[in-house]
Formats: C-alpha cells, sequence, structure tokens
C-alpha cells in the first residue's frame, strides 16, 4: 500500500476514539497539514505545518516562518514542536508561548534521515550544507508549487544550533532560487539562533568564557586551552574531520574541569545516564570513542526517552503517513556521523554573501549558552566583511523589557539594515525552552509585528 504523502487536520491533536490511540488533555482549534517530500529517489524529508491560530484573525495576516533543529540529527517536529515553540508541550497541554499565535509555523525534519525524514539507505544521507540546502530546496519548490497560498506571505527561516549553520546555506540557495524563477515565494529572512556558524571562534572561548564564570580554575583554564588550541591546528590544516574528534575530546576536557557542566545551560549539570544503546549502535562505524560521546551530548537530550514515547506512539499515530519501518529518530546518530567531515567547516563567508545580498539576517543567542556561547557569536560577527559591520559595532545595544516583568531587561538588541543581533538573558542554547515569552517577542519584532 501506497503511503499518502499528505495529511491536513482541522485540530491541532484529533481526539481519536480509538482506546490505544486516544489523547487526554485539551484541544487546540487550528488548521494542520503534514507530509513527505522526495527530494531525492530513496530521499524521503518529512514536514509539519500548523497554520497561524488567532481569534478573529486569518492566518494569511500572519508571516510562516520554518523552524530547523540542530544537531544535525535533532528533529524539529519532535524537539521544536514539542518542547519549544509548537501549539502543545511533551504533555499535550496547550503552550502559552507558542509561536503559532503569532506565525504560521513550519517544522522539518532535516536533513534527511532526521526525525521522520528517512533514506532507503545509509549512503544517500547528506555529507555537507551543500547537500542539505539541495535537498531542502526541492521541498521548498514543492511546498510552495501545493501550497500557493503562501507564496505571497512573508517567509522566514528560523533556527537553532547547527540548524543556523544550515539555515544561512539554504538561505542563500533559496535566494538564488527566488531569482531564477525556480521557487515562488516572498523570503524575508533568516534567524540565526544559538548558531554553528563559526565552530572555531565558540571553542577558542570556552575557556575565558566558563573562567569568568567561576567554573574554571587556573589549572582548568590552561587544559581547555590546550584542547581548543589542537582544534585549531586541525582546522588551520584543513583537517576537519580530525577536528571534530579533538572537538570532541576538548569538550571531555571541559567536563572533567568543570564537574560536567551542562553545555546547553552554564546553571546546569550533566547527568550520568547509561549509554550504551547509543554505544551498541555506533558499533558498525568503527568511530564509537568520540562519536559515543557527541551522541550523548548533542543528540540525547534533544531526543529522550519521554519525547520518543511521545513521537513513536500516540503522534506516529495521529499522523498515519509514517511508513511502518521508520522509527522517529532512527537515524539520527547516522546523520551526525556522515555529517563528521563538515561539522567543524564555518560558514560566515555565507552570511557575509547573504547581507551584501540584501537578505535579513539576525543572530540571537542565550546569556549561559557554552556550546555556542556569546562571545565566540561576538567575535565572528566582528569578522563579517560586510560594509556595514564597522558602523553596527560601534552603536549600543538598546534594552527589551522581559515580557513577564515590565521594567526588567529580558534582552538587548542592536540593528543597522538588514543586520540585527539578539542577546537573551537567562537563556542558555534553547532560548525558547528557558525564555519562552520574551523568544516569542523577539520573533514579533524581527517578523516586524512589533
Amino acid at each position: 500500500m501506497e503511503r499518502p504523502k499528505t495529511c491536513t487536520a482541522a485540530v491541532v491533536l484529533l481526539l481519536l476514539s480509538l482506546s490505544d490511540g486516544g489523547f487526554a488533555g485539551p484541544v487546540s482549534a487550528g488548521k494542520e497539514s503534514w507530509g513527505y517530500v522526495d527530494v531525492r529517489e530513496g530521499a524521503h524529508m518529512f514536514w509539519w505545518l500548523y497554520y497561524a491560530n488567532n481569534p478573529g484573525t486569518s492566518y494569511t495576516d500572519f508571516p510562516l516562518i520554518m523552524w530547523l533543529q540542530g544537531g544535525p540529527g535533532a528533529s524539529s517536529t519532535g524537539f521544536g514542536n514539542f518542547e519549544e515553540i509548537g501549539p502543545l508541550d511533551r504533555e499535550l497541554d496547550e503552550r502559552d508561548s507558542t509561536w503559532v499565535q503569532a506565525a504560521s509555523v513550519l517544522f522539518v525534519d532535516n536533513p534527511v534521515g532526521t526525525g521522520y525524514s528517512y533514506t532507503d539507505s545509509q549512503d544517500l544521507l547528506t555529507k555537507d550544507v551543500a547537500g542539505v540546502s539541495s535537498d531542502m530546496m526541492a521541498l521548498l519548490k514543492e511546498f510552495f508549487a501545493t501550497k500557493e497560498e503562501f507564496q505571497s506571505i512573508p517567509f522566514y527561516i528560523f533556527s537553532e544550533s547547527y540548524g543556523g549553520k544550515m539555515a544561512a546555506a539554504i538561505s542563500l540557495e533559496l535566494t538564488k532560487a527566488i531569482s531564477a524563477g525556480d521557487i515562488k515565494c516572498n523570503f524575508a529572512g533568516v534567524a540565526l539562533g544559538d548558531s554553528w556558524i563559526s565552530p572555531l571562534d565558540s571553542v577558542l572561548t570556552w575557556g575565558p568564557y566558563l573562567y569568568s564564570t567561576s567554573l574554571l580554575d587556573d589549572a582548568g583554564l590552561n587544559e581547555v586551552g590546550s584542547a581548543a588550541e589542537a582544534v585549531k591546528r586541525a582546522v588551520t590544516d584543513g583537517d576537519f574531520t580530525k577536528a571534530t574528534e579533538l572537538w570532541s575530546i576538548l569538550e571531555s576536557v571541559v567536563e572533567q574541569n568543570t564537574n560536567g557542566v551542562n553545555f546547553y545551560n552554564i546553571l546546569g549539570q550533566e547527568s550520568d545516564d547509561d549509554d550504551s544503546a547509543v554505544k551498541s549502535t555506533l558499533k558498525s562505524t568503527g568511530q564509537e570513542n568520540y562519536l559515543t560521546s557527541l551522541m550523548r551530548r548533542h543528540i540525547k537530550p534533544l531526543h529522550s526517552e519521554t519525547l520518543g514515547q511521545l513521537m513513536n506512539g500516540k503522534i506516529r499515530k495521529k499522523l498515519r503517513v509514517i511508513p511502518r519501518n521508520v522509527t522517529w529518530g532512527g537515524q539520527a546518530e547516522d546523520v551526525f556521523a556522515s555529517m563528521s567531515g563538515d561539522f567543524m567547516k564555518p560558514v560566515i563567508d555565507v552570511v557575509d554573501e547573504l547581507l551584501d545580498a540584501g537578505v535579513n539576517v539576525t543572530v540571537y543567542n542565550g546569556q549561559l549558552d557554552l556550546i555556542v556561547d556569546t562571545i565566540g557569536q561576538e567575535n565572528w560577527v566582528k569578522d563579517l566583511k560586510w560594509p556595514g559591520i564597522e558602523h553596527f559595532s560601534k552603536m549600543k545595544w538598546t534594552p527589551l523589557d522581559d515580557p513577564e516583568s515590565p521594567g526588567v531587561t529580558g534582552a538587548f538588541v542592536k540593528n543597522y539594515k538588514n543586520f540585527a543581533f539578539y542577546w537573551i538573558l537567562k537563556a542558555g542554547h534553547m532560548i525558547p525552552s528557558d525564555q519562552g515569552d520574551m523568544a516569542l517577542r523577539m520573533m514579533q519584532m524581527i517578523t516586524q509585528q512589533e
């Protein structure tokens, strides 16, 4: 039986009468659509669209946002949806700070092999951002051709972590595709959240950042600095696969010297979960030593057991288009391994090209993030060749009130021409999870709703 490629629902979550698939809890009225696009032969990408849902207002009055998760290998339809900005949380309760109240939101499991997306064979997984961008052009071409009502609506790409690196490359290819007439859409800008744009700028600032927050002593600062310099030498030599391996070693040095600081929020601490399942999955790669550590730190937290149960249980039954042989997140580790040679490569030049092309680019970062610390983000921004960066760098930022606490600063922002930077206070790597209301306000400002 051939699986249907799309499905539409009149509510965010349907109350099914079947006892083995019923949902308990509230239902949020709002239109949805989801399906697959075969981006290449044997490569199938899953998307899930929530139409903007604001009483008394049509979804056509709001922008369309595509959300891209990181990893690579972390699921947008899972983590981004149920843990960050979707209409319902992991417990299927309504989220007060959902972005769906101010935008239609398109979640895409990207690259292929992520979340519900899958490939017929492992050799069809993408190996770099060029392949990721090519696949996304195929998806967006079909999406906008099928859903013509969105062609004139302002379209933004928002991203997080490695998703930002992919978003930058995708945005550049999308700009070219629009100019060539291959894709018809109203592309309005890209937002790079805690994004892996310049990996080296991140790792070289881990030591100073941790030291300044009293999470490293002098001896630890020296050890972290030495390990970071080893990563730098590999990057300088152009050995990016080796750089990824050394990056994992550096993270271990950080963990040992900080007693397990949480890479996503320095106020937290890593747990000592058993990694036996991950190790078993990676035995066939011959790289289980460092890849196992990377899975534990950067994929496993976004594919928790509870979220996996939801996605492979109630949500799978709701969607009714997921092939029987596909498990949500089943190829995540393979995706990360396939992209490991591209992982440490910077894409600062891509951001420069976007700015030169007149694309609206926003960088936003959480104050408490370590993996992509704000200091590192500021460093690569200063290295931009875009003519406006000199003026931007001399500007003072503007404080923004925390929506939950008027009169209390929740963020700072600075913008000049088509570039903006948001510093989000009291937030780690996953800004919408840590500061949902502030993230929502930021999104509305970026999309010119405030």
